[in-house]
């Protein structure tokens, strides 16, 4: 048997094109294009522009059962479907989300894809890339430098101090710098006050780059960031300090989308970052819109399972954007409903009917969820090469039970040649407009009634609950004028709970809002549920322990 080669040996063995090459594929004029280096560019403004009055191609959304440790590849096949559209003769674009370092040296590690459906150049991809979120962190990072520096010229806004909403942010993961004390050591260093750091991608600047439509657009949600309030409760917003039009200088090139390729050298938008299970999960509006003006179907992602990234992008992403996706995949592995059904991961590799068909209700009820938006839903099945004939039946026959098909995709192995099924059955969907494509709650829903409404939809839980000061915030917002917003819920990926233990699809629990934010720039209420943390730990044996350069300079380890 020939040995399995890891992602990033193949991602290196690629034969990739000139970037110049993918952009003309799509009609962009090498000056509509600002390359770093040979196989990576941004698009410019102008030409995006230039392209509003094209015709609108079909959006097709890629979602997930509840991750495992088992892994379930969503980027995987969300980049092989577009492979395979490719393949089929249709022209297709794959728009994924930029990765984090923070997870990358952690634990669940990049976000390129894997095995024969990646995009390249995976390592440029899952460290530095083109600067983006570099750009956020500093832009974010000003905004704090800008409030401690006016309260310490005289506080002119009379920001109380105790009301600083505004935390610092950093592209790690460092649970020591949660909750932190800053500004001390005597007066010329400040006034102390207790702070805190978020990790980048669940900046409201970082959601901000991700809504905004324009660079007007983007400098005004910049200026709608509330960063604090005063002793009379009124709040003090970014434009008060005059930091919107520097953050969006600073913001200026992270704001245009990012062409790349695929490994079979078909074009991608990799913009934008953030989190599912902490922010809204989705890539850039201006990526997504401008693919949409440039190909004939659009494969985009969401993060996590479809209880968070699906329903952000359904409820807040298409929301906001005008946006109407054609179908929707759920991907599911045999080996992720197994751990579902309770088998441990180091006994995955046995056949186990019974364990899979027990699975099986976490992914029904994402099948129930995603048909509630009125978006027609296909089962992506992601072939591993444990799984047995009986196993792979049995989940077929649940998927047909719920009145959807599953298909079996063997594109980590094979390309766009082992996903051919899916991206016909794709077009099939698309082609018939049967998508009904409505949010889940109407915009003058009061805020709470929002969280509870997707707490007993969505996760089926018996109800949300919050005490009296997230209530009391909730309706001072909703006098201020915030009521209509869209709310983002902050809660585990790995459960319908908020207890990450409890796999399957558990019923009649509560889920507690310990937190509620209000990311006014961005244009949604953060509600943070049980105990999730906006700045992740790393593992006891993270995954930087194993990146290294070789004795040839090459990067070894990512994956």
């Amino acid at each position: 048997m020939s040995e399995v080669k890891s992602d990033i040996q193949i991602a290196r063995a690629a034969t990739k094109k000139p970037i110049m090459e993918i952009g003309a594929k799509l009609g962009i004029p090498q000056d509509s294009l600002l390359p770093y280096g040979h196989d990576k560019a941004k698009i410019s403004a102008d030409f995006i522009r230039s392209v509003q009055g094209n015709k609108t191609g079909k959006l097709i959304l890629v979602t997930a059962v509840n991750p495992t440790p088992a892994g379930e590849g969503k980027t995987t096949t969300t980049v092989g479907l577009g492979d395979g559209l490719n393949r089929i003769g249709k022209k297709a674009i794959t728009c994924i989300r930029e990765a984090s370092l923070g997870p990358n040296f952690g634990v669940k590690g990049g976000a390129a894809g894997g095995g024969y459906a990646q995009v390249v150049p995976m390592e440029d991809m899952n460290l530095h890339f083109t600067g983006d979120f570099h750009a956020i962190t500093t832009a974010h990072n000003l905004l704090s430098a800008l409030i401690d520096n006016h309260i310490y010229w005289g506080n002119e806004l009379g920001i109380d101090t105790r009301r600083v909403t505004w935390r610092r942010v950093l592209d790690m993961n460092d649970r020591a710098l949660r909750q932190v004390v800053t500004s001390l050591g005597g007066v010329a260093n400040g006034y102390p006050r207790e702070a805190g750091f978020d990790i980048t991608v669940a900046s409201e600047v970082m959601a901000i780059l991700c809504l905004a439509t324009d660079l007007k657009d983007l400098q005004k949600r910049l200026g709608d960031i509330i960063v604090a309030y005063r002793r009379d409760k009124s709040p003090v917003y970014a434009r008060d300090l005059k930091a919107d039009g520097a953050m969006a200088v600073l913001l200026k090139d992270a704001m245009q989308p990012n062409l790349v390729q695929t490994l079979e050298n078909n074009p991608a938008f990799v913009h934008g970052g953030p989190f599912a299970n902490i922010a809204h999960g989705c890539n850039s509006v201006i990526a997504t819109t401008t693919a949409l003006k440039l190909a004939d179907y659009v494969v985009t992602e969401a993060g996590f399972g479809a209880d968070l990234g699906a329903e952000k992008f359904f409820d807040i992403k298409c929301r906001k954007a005008g946006l109407k996706p054609a179908a929707a995949v759920i991907v599911a592995t045999v080996r992720a409903m197994k751990m579902n059904g309770g088998v441990k991961k180091e006994d995955l590799g046995a056949e186990n009917v019974e364990a899979v068909v027990r699975g099986c209700a976490n992914l029904g009820r994402h099948i129930e969820n995603v048909k509630q938006f009125g978006v027609p839903v296909v089962v992506a099945m992601n072939h591993f090469i444990s799984d047995t004939d009986a196993e792979i039946a049995a989940v077929k026959a649940y998927v047909a039970e719920q009145g959807a098909e599953a298909i079996l995709c063997k594109h980590w192995a094979k390309g766009s040649e082992g996903i051919v099924d899916l991206a016909n059955k794709i077009v099939e969907i698309a082609e018939g407009d049967s998508a009904q494509f409505a949010p889940l709650y109407p915009d003058e829903m009061k805020l709470f009634d929002k969280m509870d409404t997707i707490v007993k939809r969505i996760y089926r839980g018996l109800e949300a609950v919050a005490d009296k000061g997230v209530h009391d915030q909730l309706a001072a917002w909703e006098a201020a004028g915030y009521g209509n917003l869209p709310v983002c819920m902050a809660k585990t990926q790995y459960s319908f709970t908020t207890d990450p233990t409890l796999r399957g699809a558990p019923t009649g629990h509560v889920v507690s809002v310990r937190e509620v934010r209000l990311s006014a720039g961005a244009g949604f209420v953060v509600a943070i549920c049980g105990e999730i943390m906006t700045m992740p730990g790393l593992p006891r044996a993270p995954s930087s322990e194993k990146i290294f350069l070789n004795e040839d300079g090459q990067i070894e380890g990512l994956f």
